[in-house]
């Protein structure tokens, strides 16, 4: 998305935000009151709205053990929702001091502040890798730069962001709600390569699996027996693999595993019903 097209949307949003502001009380407190569609350091203030931070919370199944980080907080929203309606441990980063300052002045009149902590920084300098789910509302270009840092974090973080993509990196789901979008993505494990699996406890080598990875977007080839076929309905989400091929006996077999590193441990079915075992190492 260009430059102009990016602006075009943030003023759409401006206006439509703005005639709601007229028949709503202002934001902020008698502290500090933020402008609708004020300046920040890379982007301007626009408020997600209620219905779509419970949406993008819902959509990434945030629960009480997860660590919630919201990349350029504002007046502490989703940060405060995430502690105050999912129980989560909620973290919320803002250049601005003054906004961050609001927004620690909003988590403790919501009860919260014992669960959300808001830092005063700059979301490329502090480090928020510990996060289980990560949210933001920010630039196209924001995104781009942030993807390598996400890309790097735990397999399975989830990770929402209001209106903008990441690129060619394809979202696991799409959300709407009033009108406004919103996109998901799960951390995928790097399982490029090839790996030797067997079942479990038997002495023979199953085969190897060789996949090509783009992002979440998997594919490769099985070999058993020494013959190479296409894998089947393959699939990553986070850390989660799944794969299928078709044996020496014309069976069709499925894995569903579990990869950690240079590792993967789960089970192998047969037509779907019959679970042994299995585990695989990469080359």
């Amino acid at each position: 998305m260009t430059r102009s097209a990016v602006a075009a949307v943030l003023a759409a949003c401006v206006l439509s935000t703005t005639a709601l502001a007229q028949t709503t009380p202002e934001y902020g407190d008698e502290v500090y009151r933020p402008r609708l569609g004020q300046t920040g350091k890379d982007v301007i203030w626009i408020p997600t709205p209620d219905s779509l931070v419970t949406k993008m919370l819902t959509a990434a199944r945030v629960t009480k053990d997860d660590i919630v980080y919201d990349l350029g907080a504002g007046d502490g929203k989703i940060a405060i929702a995430a502690a105050r309606d999912f129980g989560a441990r909620a973290f919320g980063i803002e250049y601005n001091p003054d906004m961050a300052e609001l927004a620690r002045r909003n988590a403790k009149r919501a009860n919260v502040d014992q669960r959300v902590t808001i830092i005063t920084g700059d979301i490329f300098v502090e480090d928020f890798s510990k996060a289980t789910v990560v949210t933001m509302y920010l630039l196209p270009e924001l995104n781009l730069r942030l993807r390598p840092i996400i890309l790097k974090m735990k397999p399975g973080t989830r990770v929402v962001s209001h209106a903008f993509h990441m690129g060619d990196w394809e979202p696991d789901e799409q959300l709407l709600e009033s009108g406004r979008d919103a996109y998901l993505w799960y951390v995928p494990a790097n399982v490029e390569g090839v790996w030797t699996f067997k079942e479990d406890g038997g002495s023979m080598t199953e085969g190897t699996v060789a996949f090509a990875q783009r992002y979440q977007r998997i594919g490769g080839s099985v070999n058993v027996t020494g013959q190479s076929q296409p894998m089947l309905a393959a699939a990553l989400r986070g850390d989660d693999l799944r794969f299928a091929y078709v044996d020496a006996d014309q069976n069709l077999r499925t894995a569903h595993v579990k990869v950690t590193g240079n590792t993967f441990e789960g089970t192998l079915s047969l037509h779907g019903s019959v679970n042994m075992p299995v585990k695989g190492v990469r080359r």
